[in-house]
């Protein structure tokens, strides 16, 4: 593994999962949400975030990068991973964990990207574009059906790990080798 894509739903614990694949494997740790989310969580455009994207993959033949974009970045991320990780987690147990992740960030103020913030506004807010929450609940089942069908057809290059449990992501990072 040099060059892993981890994808999965909001909430599934992709950049989690990445930040421990980076430092178990030392690789460089790409996360596209800190790319696409500028500050006041305008998001860069396109051509901009697929050069910035783009210029990150270039820098290292080596990486850990984390999240989707594909309406943005098409396959540019797939083309150069050789491998791809799927958090194919039970629902329930995402939305428990994004709500007392979105919860805890709102408390805490913690800084995301860019000088970004989780608000009460946007938790509570009936818009997915604004509520992380609700943007997960109503793109899981997308998410899903887009890397089964991905996982099912799946180029030749790729190794995919599809992880459906807590357990298999820990038996996953368990396993990991320099």
């Amino acid at each position: 593994m040099r060059r892993v894509w981890i994808v999965g739903s909001s909430g599934a614990g992709k950049t989690t999962l990445a930040r421990t694949v980076a430092s178990r494997l030392e690789l460089p740790h790409v996360e596209l949400d800190a790319i696409h989310h500028q500050a006041d969580w305008r998001p860069l455009a396109t051509p901009e975030f697929r050069a910035q994207v783009e210029a990150r993959l270039d820098a290292s033949d080596r990486w850990v990068i984390c999240g989707q974009y594909v309406s943005k970045l098409g396959d540019l991320v797939q083309r150069r991973a050789d491998t791809i990780v799927w958090l194919d987690l039970p629902r329930a147990l995402v939305m428990r964990r994004l709500i007392a992740r979105s919860l805890r960030r709102v408390i805490t103020r913690e800084e995301l990207w860019n000088g970004n913030r989780e608000s009460w506004r946007g938790l509570t807010s009936a818009d997915p574009e604004e509520n992380v929450v609700l943007w997960s609940w109503t793109r899981f089942a997308g998410v899903r059906a887009r890397y089964a069908a991905l996982f099912d057809e799946a180029p030749p290059h790729l190794t995919l790990h599809r992880l459906r449990s807590p357990a298999e992501v820990a038996r996953f990072v368990h396993d990991l080798r320099l």
